[in-house]
């Protein structure tokens, strides 16, 4: 079935399109590159997978439950709306909460393949361009397992949120070669990974958890690389150029803030908008959800050197500036436990399954043999 035929809501156009402006960037110094990008570079490919085989696509997903997420955290729990829901209607809304949660997640990893093949064409420096190739590969495999789940486990998508596609749209306009990475890497990237995160961590259902663990270990080396990348570069550039970045992550942050609301499913329920946005602001599951999603921004955007004055305020208006103090580096070691425990948990069942078939294979022909 096609694509077109599975959204919520009507998409529009089939496809779209974004001028693009800046240089194709070549350089003939193949031999030198800062080493620890090169072991980022050596690590993406020591780490690729296959998403048809890594994940177990026959574990069943309730698509009126697929993510088990409690009634308290549903934005419109305790409302008069919730209470003339029937149980049927309890289970459509939480289908249409994870197809509209990971058609976003689907749409900003197509933003991410082409932001990496960007990055390829413009940044100037060899050892990025190598690790960049790998990124552009992890990201096809991330957009294909989201696709795959949504097609085959939930059967509905959403189309790209407002916000997301204005902040791509800004992110792939600007000709400057780092604004790809600053816009991909650092917002986009960083706000995906807390909330894949967050998801990961509360779900109880084996088959999304799966996914977003895995996408996650690769995730945390693309946030890795943007922080290698633009630390270097921005130790160069002046106070204004610094201004100009913090300008462009102050209006990317409320865009991403105001990006997580599911206002679209809300009304798709009969919940005019306005309401709707009243609801998701006073809902204290989507108030805690919204900070910690900049749990993995703040402390990247304070790394590379972009913690001006006024960025600060900003921060201090979203109630997330005490996040700048979080080391990334930790979270990112977690990400990479939590994918291969899974890896290994899997790996112990199958081999358990395996020797149960052949000791049931034994005993069947010694009793032939009796």
């Amino acid at each position: 079935m096609s694509t077109l035929d599975l959204y919520a809501n009507e998409p529009g156009a089939t496809g779209w399109e974004v001028p693009a402006s800046g240089a194709a960037r070549f350089s003939w110094e193949y031999d030198e590159g800062r080493e620890r990008l090169l072991a980022l570079y050596q690590k993406g490919k020591d780490k690729q997978w296959d998403g048809a085989r890594r994940i177990d696509w026959e574990l069943e997903v309730d698509p009126y439950d697929p993510l088990g997420t409690p009634d308290e955290a549903m934005t419109v729990h305790g409302t008069r709306h919730w209470a003339k829901m029937t149980a049927k209607d309890r289970g459509d809304l939480r289908r249409h909460y994870a197809s509209w949660q990971f058609s976003q997640f689907l749409h900003g990893e197509q933003g991410a393949m082409v932001c990496a093949a960007r990055i390829i064409e413009a940044v100037p420096d060899m050892d990025a361009k190598f690790y960049s190739a790998t990124q552009a590969m992890d990201e096809a495999r991330h957009a294909e397992v989201y696709g795959r789940f949504l097609h085959e486990k939930i059967g509905m998508l959403y189309p790209i949120n407002d916000n997301l596609q204005s902040l791509l749209g800004d992110t792939l306009r600007d000709s400057r070669w780092d604004m790809p990475y600053l816009g991909m890497q650092v917002l986009i990237e960083g706000l995906a990974l807390a909330a894949f995160g967050m998801i990961r961590d509360t779900t109880d259902k084996p088959l999304p958890k799966q996914i977003l663990a895995y996408v996650m270990q690769d995730e945390a080396r693309h946030v890795a690389f943007g922080r290698m990348a633009l630390r270097d570069y921005y130790r160069q550039l002046t106070d204004a150029e610094l201004r100009e970045r913090e300008e462009f992550v102050i209006e990317g942050c409320y865009l991403m803030r105001d990006r997580l609301r599911g206002v679209e499913v809300l009304e798709n329920f009969g919940i005019p908008k306005r309401e709707a946005e009243e609801m998701s602001e006073r809902s204290e599951f989507l108030r805690l959800f919204r900070k910690l999603l900049f749990s993995r921004i703040v402390p990247c955007v304070k790394d590379i050197g972009l913690w001006g004055e006024r960025l600060q305020r900003a921060y201090v208006d979203m109630g997330v500036l005490d996040l700048g103090d979080s080391s990334l580096d930790a979270l990112m070691a977690q990400d990479e436990e939590i994918a291969e425990r899974l890896d290994a948990e899997r790996f112990a069942r199958e081999e358990a399954e395996r020797v149960a078939e052949v000791e049931d294979a034994i005993a069947e022909g010694g009793g032939g043999r009796a």
